[in-house]
């Protein structure tokens, strides 16, 4: 880890001052929306564009670094950001925070595209499972610091804006300077979705569930903390709950999912999650209950997310991986579009808790499904067999799910040269 950290530091460095920026727009409109009176609707659609133009970004970003190169478009689209965000307290409309997430979205879908295969192409077949778990922990702690940006003013003003804008500009510097520029990558066109939901519709159908509860996450928390009557810190503990959470727990169910029934595993962490939504609903208040419920639920479904990808490369075959994966974060981008929509719709018909029903109910059709494929496909793999778990977060971009389905078919060549 420390070799890998030492030979890319200002990559993560820049990733790193890249993830507090994202990390604290959202968390920040989510106030600033509740202080200037929004419809649930309206910051619904505002917090949905985000997930819209990131989906649409990570399928154009290629076509764009083929023409023009990766540096032109990492310094054009980080460019774009930082205007972005000094828009959003100039102009306080909900369409105007629309049409800015949306453009934000696709920015940093195409900056994490840049980023990501940069980092690729810096690391060897030895250490690029090491780069993927220090990516994991440059992305979570980036998200989880910036939750504390928030206490250095008063969010009603513009210097939190600015703090992310110089930090995205700020980004720019360590890795252009030291980074050199990776030939244009062909992508990977998606596996068609029928031939992906024939493979697993287990990790399919859980795909699609997730996003909403990913979005739920990285989209609606704030706006659910704010109206929750939460203060600034405790929006930023709430928030911040969620990652922490997130990253303790994933090596312990990677560990897990290579020693067991992955769908017993999926289906014990989605019904662990429904409770902490039906936890959440129930807290009122009670703010140390909505962090323990925040905490279940982020320790929970996150590592979902890599491990779904694992089930569903234990039924493919090596040269079929790379397209499923770029097949898997559409699905979950679609989810994830979605999400928002129906969380505002929930809060709306059911009050502020019903942010945490709609969770709850997500993951608990993810735990029914789950019993009913294992009634349908009876275990075919012993432990020896399950192709090895890699940890990627949703929030990364299909380069990122690409490096991880690496990993997955190095060690997967590996350990069956092992057995000869």
């Amino acid at each position: 880890m420390i070799q890998v950290l030492g030979g890319s530091w200002a990559l993560f460095l820049g990733l790193f001052m890249l993830m507090i920026g994202n990390g604290l727009q959202g968390t920040l409109l989510g106030i600033r929306g509740e202080a200037a009176d929004f419809a649930t609707w309206e910051m619904s659609l505002v917090m949905s564009a985000y997930f819209a133009g990131f989906l649409f970004g990570s399928r154009l970003a290629p076509e764009m670094i083929r023409r023009v190169g990766h540096v032109r478009v990492f310094a054009a689209l980080g460019s774009m950001i930082s205007a972005v965000l000094v828009l959003y307290p100039a102009v306080t409309d909900p369409y105007v925070w629309t049409f800015g997430r949306l453009v934000i979205g696709f920015a940093f879908s195409g900056v994490y595209v840049t980023a990501e295969s940069w980092l690729n192409n810096s690391v060897t077949n030895e250490n690029r499972g090491k780069a993927l778990s220090l990516y994991m922990i440059v992305q979570m702690g980036g998200i989880v610091t910036a939750q504390y940006v928030l206490l250095l003013n008063d969010p009603s003003g513009f210097l939190l804006f600015i703090i992310p804008s110089i930090l995205v500009s700020l980004a720019f510097a360590p890795i252009l300077l030291t980074v050199s520029p990776t030939p244009a990558f062909d992508s990977t066109k998606p596996m068609h979705l029928r031939a992906l939901i024939a493979a697993s519709p287990l990790a399919s159908v859980g795909m699609i569930l997730l996003g909403g509860v990913y979005a739920a996450q990285f989209g609606m928390a704030a706006v659910f903390a704010s109206r929750a009557g939460l203060s600034i810190g405790q929006i930023s503990v709430f928030v911040s709950s969620i990652y922490i959470a997130a990253l303790i727990s994933t090596y312990p169910i990677g560990y897990l999912s290579d020693r067991m029934d992955r769908r017993q595993l999926i289906i014990g962490l989605a019904s662990i999650c429904a409770l902490g939504g039906v936890l959440g609903f129930l807290a009122g208040g009670t703010f140390w209950m909505l962090i323990l419920a925040a905490a279940v639920i982020g320790g929970t479904s996150n590592p979902l997310y890599s491990l779904l990808i694992a089930y569903a490369n234990d039924y493919l075959e090596r040269e079929d991986m790379a397209a499923a994966s770029a097949g898997f974060v559409f699905i979950n981008g679609c989810g994830a579009v979605a999400g928002p929509l129906a969380i505002g719709w929930t809060m709306d018909t059911f009050g502020n808790p019903g942010y945490w029903l709609i969770i709850a109910v997500l993951m608990a059709i993810m735990a029914a499904y789950g019993v009913y494929r294992m009634t349908v496909r009876p275990t075919a793999f012993s432990a020896e067999d399950l192709v090895p778990y890699a940890p990627v977060t949703q929030g990364a971009s299909p380069v990122a799910v690409g490096v991880a389905q690496e990993v997955y078919i190095e060690a997967d060549e590996e350990q069956t040269t092992t057995d000869r």
